[in-house]
């Protein structure tokens, strides 16, 4: 890199007007661990979170004499999951060593797949500002993962990195996307809806902490309108969609500082500097050839006979996409209503067992992502741990319906019944909040609140029906939320217009 671009690379700062003349090309491959209970070519678990290097054997260490044996647990999986994105299933695959020498490698040696992968030519469908748009998958191939190395938390982490095995072998698939993305927020979209379909599937738990989602990011920058691809740079390390984004944006605008400045872009690999907030350079841009790709020996190629995609395609669930649609036409919900309700399977099936329970859809719809997924939220947990069932839900939200509680006193409730885990009906019998049913205890009430507040009075009775929800307030004040609002309308109204 030039001094020019050297300097160009170190400052972001860009102004709209010159942004707006270039464009992002952008694709991502992502690293998917299969929900195998063992690794791929060994019976060896893949468990997160164990002690380091318990997890192991002669074949996922790579000693001499030890031979794979495939997983057909994963092989399933990785069908189920190409079919949910639209690939073309290959009825012939198979596996190639990848040779590369990383301290995390110990067979030297990765299997992967290469010249005949297991699926190719997918699509997903993302939305972005209202408008929609299909993104092109590449391929979908098999391959198993690499050991971890650690670089921190050791006495001697400033002389020796340590590696933990036990990730060594897992399985893995890689997904990688045509370079159809044209913005971070495209990018951001893409990577939510395939986190989606890989978690309705139960092809994976996608969870990103634990490494089970891993997202490379390769994008360049062009002059808009212009048909060829600039230089592609790949950015690693995006453990996160936060993560993704931001890279993306730094990415963009050091490329294009690069290209207003003069220079040129280098084809290389860099790092998102989480601390930083920038990427940096890792290595030079590896070359398929660089690999040193061939078919692994020890492997038969993998076959898919159509009997066997049948079968998988018949397992898939509803998507996320036909789920969607499904909730806007039968449960009269919104869009956006529908798409937060879709986001994950658990909270989709939580909303429909609550439906089915006896709850309105709209309503149900309502209390689930305001009250409830705050409260979840809060605390840090998912729907599927919520203390608050489905049908315990829809019970609360049917007493609101019959007049039995006011909506302000159901909010009280479900937060004792989220605290508690006890039903509806034992926090209102436990609290005291069961509705007062004596129209003539109301109507006391009723009067003295018209008898304290003559002015407001005269101000109704002069035509400023506005006041009126003073008097309902009041009223609701006094009972503590108890008395049914619609008698207390009723009351008032036939109180205030008397004379």
């Amino acid at each position: 890199m030039s001094p020019a671009s050297s300097r160009a690379a170190t400052s972001t700062e860009l102004s709209p007007e010159v942004r707006a003349r270039y464009e992002c090309v952008a694709g991502l491959e992502v690293h998917v661990q299969l929900a195998t209970a063992t690794k791929a070519f060994c019976g060896c678990s893949t468990r997160f979170g164990d002690p380091p290097n318990t997890n192991t054997c002669p074949v996922c260490l790579g000693l001499p004499g030890a031979l794979p044996v495939f997983n057909r647990r994963a092989l399933e999986l990785a069908i189920k999951a190409a079919l949910a994105l639209h690939c073309d299933v290959q009825e012939r695959s198979r596996f190639a060593r990848k040779n590369y020498f990383y301290p995390d490698l110990p067979k030297g040696y990765q299997i992967s797949q290469y010249e005949l992968p297991l699926a190719i030519g997918g699509w997903l469908e993302i939305e972005v500002a209202g408008e929609k748009k299909r993104i092109g998958i590449t391929r979908l191939h098999m391959e198993e993962d690499a050991a971890k190395n650690l670089h921190e938390g050791f006495p001697d982490a400033a002389q020796y990195s340590h590696i933990d095995f036990n990730r060594g072998g897992v399985p893995l698939i890689e997904i990688v996307s045509e370079p159809d993305l044209r913005s971070p927020e495209e990018a951001y979209a893409y990577l939510t809806n395939l986190k989606q379909a890989l978690e309705y599937t139960a092809v994976s738990d996608c969870n990103m902490e634990s490494g089970s989602l891993r997202c490379d990011g390769n994008v360049s920058v062009r002059l808009r309108g212009a048909r060829e691809f600039g230089t592609k740079v790949e950015v690693k390390n995006l453990n996160s969609f936060r993560y993704l984004t931001h890279a993306l944006e730094y990415e963009i605008d050091r490329q294009i500082a690069i290209l207003e400045s003069g220079g040129s872009v280098v084809q290389e690999t860099r790092l998102w500097n989480v601390a930083a907030g920038r990427t940096e350079s890792m290595r030079s841009k590896e070359f398929a050839h660089d690999y040193r790709y061939f078919p692994d020996p020890d492997l038969l190629p993998v076959v898919v006979t159509p009997a066997r995609k049948a079968a998988i395609l018949a397992e898939l669930p509803e998507l996320p996409d036909a789920k969607r649609a499904r909730f806007i036409s039968e449960y009269a919900i919104s869009a956006y209503d529908a798409g937060v309700l879709t986001g994950s399977a658990a909270l989709a099936d939580y909303f429909e067992a609550a439906v089915r329970a006896g709850a309105q859809p709209k309503s149900a719809a309502n209390w689930i992502q305001t009250d409830l997924l705050r409260r979840l939220n809060d605390c840090g947990k998912e729907i599927s741990a919520s203390p608050v069932s489905a049908a315990a839900l829809a019970d609360l939200l049917c007493r609101i319906d019959r007049n039995e509680i006011t909506g302000a006193i159901a909010k009280r409730v479900l937060a004792k019944m989220f605290e508690t885990g006890k039903s509806a009906a034992e926090v209102i019998a436990a609290e005291g909040l069961s509705p007062i049913s004596d129209t003539g205890s109301v109507e006391k009430i009723c009067r003295e609140v018209i008898a304290q507040n003559s002015a407001n009075v005269d101000k109704y009775r002069a035509g400023n029906e506005g006041v009126f929800k003073f008097f309902v307030g009041q009223v609701m004040k006094e009972t503590k939320g108890r008395a049914n609002p619609q008698a207390v309308n009723e009351i008032l109204t036939r109180l205030l217009q008397q004379k």
